[in-house]
């Protein structure tokens, strides 16, 4: 495996879940919000679905999301957008392997995977990324806990009412909050199992819920804190936000703002967006007023 110097960003005090450790990065979470910048390396995801397909575009625009202040780039292969058709793990690491061997040393900030898959996990790993944002949990494929650990990867474990084939097919909950936990709980605990240490956890805005399940996960995100674990949000240009405004995908824009201002209110210690540079000055005006 290919074995990067270590790129540490800088650590502050300590404090609970200041430092989220990866095999060739330390993020501190302490002093500021941090930014996931989303790279859609598909023809169909539903928001920038074909504006990154090709890999020189894809590396040009991963390294103008670190220029904007993203700290991580999430390099997704497979829409998950609702009633999408999955893809064969083969296309997927078609898609997704030269970006991510591209991007590994022409950017300083470490770079995510975005899969259900262990297959697809492993190659990533294998070629540079250090982080596992699994839209499942870790339900979907059971090797995938134990590919991670056996990379010292770090994990997003993330809730899903049933599958992005079927996911907005009336989802209902008797309490959404409570339900979610208990998801996210069983996850955590098999991760913790396989010896996963760097665990973030993702409510999963917009996956089997909702437009008022997205809004009430949002208001009352801090109870997610009693996990235990550091809280990534991604609220990035949803369709709760065009449902509310009354508008496309392509308008979302200050909708995106609001929601992200209102979860890093909230207690979000990372936040996963289209957008880096908007939503970048937004968590920082948002962190300036949460610690004066």
């Amino acid at each position: 495996m290919k074995q990067p110097a270590s790129r540490g960003v800088q650590v502050g005090a300590p404090s609970l879940n200041s430092r989220f450790v990866l095999p060739h990065h330390t993020l501190d979470l302490s002093r500021r919000t941090l930014i996931m910048g989303v790279l859609n390396v598909t023809p169909d995801s539903f928001s920038d679905g074909g504006s990154f397909f090709d890999p020189e575009r894809a590396e040009e625009r991963g390294m103008k999301m670190e220029e904007e202040g993203a700290d991580l780039i999430d390099i997704g292969g497979e829409s998950t957008r609702p009633n999408s058709d999955p893809v064969s793990v083969e296309e997927e690491l078609h898609r997704v392997l030269p970006v991510i061997e591209g991007l590994r040393d022409r950017v300083r900030i470490p770079l995510s995977i975005d899969t259900y898959k262990s297959e697809v996990a492993r190659e990533a790993l294998q070629a540079g990324a250090e982080l596992v944002n699994d839209i499942s949990g870790i339900r979907f494929d059971q090797a995938m806990a134990e590919t991670i650990a056996g990379y010292g990867a770090g994990l997003v474990i993330s809730h899903i009412k049933g599958r992005p084939q079927n996911m907005q097919q009336n989802p209902y909950y008797d309490d959404v909050i409570g339900e979610i936990k208990v998801y996210l709980e069983k996850g955590l605990e098999k991760a913790t199992e396989e010896g996963i240490e760097g665990i973030l956890v993702d409510p999963g805005i917009g996956f089997g819920k909702r437009t008022e399940d997205n809004l009430v996960i949002l208001r009352r995100l801090r109870e997610f804190q009693d996990l235990g674990r550091p809280l990534l949000v991604g609220p990035s240009r949803k369709s709760f936000i065009g449902t509310v405004l009354d508008l496309p995908v392509e308008e979302r824009l200050e909708g995106t703002a609001a929601a992200v201002a209102i979860a890093v209110l909230n207690g979000a210690s990372m936040i996963r967006v289209h957008d880096v540079k908007e939503m970048v000055r937004v968590v920082r005006m948002v962190d300036a007023i949460k610690n004066s």
